[in-house]
């Protein structure tokens, strides 16, 4: 099963992500990698809730992350 996260860098230092389709779903972490692994465990727990709730398990939300370059506009 996947889910796509987001990752973001924290102001103190470090990261945290979210699961955006899994609602209250966070973790973090002081790099990367822990914040993936933590963010596995974080998963796992929400999905244990959700079944032992008797609720559905929502669907990955597609989220995809690009980047793009642009030309900033020349000052006037």
């Amino acid at each position: 099963m996947e889910f796509s996260i987001v990752i973001h860098e924290a102001e103190e230092g470090g990261y945290w992500a979210e699961a955006p389709s899994l609602e209250g779903c966070y973790a973090q972490g002081e790099t990367i990698e822990e914040t993936l692994d933590d963010m596995r465990g974080a998963i796992e727990c929400r999905l244990e809730f959700l079944i032992e709730e008797g609720l559905e398990i929502p669907k990955d939300s597609g989220l995809r992350v690009a980047t793009v370059t642009v030309t900033a506009p020349a000052a006037a």
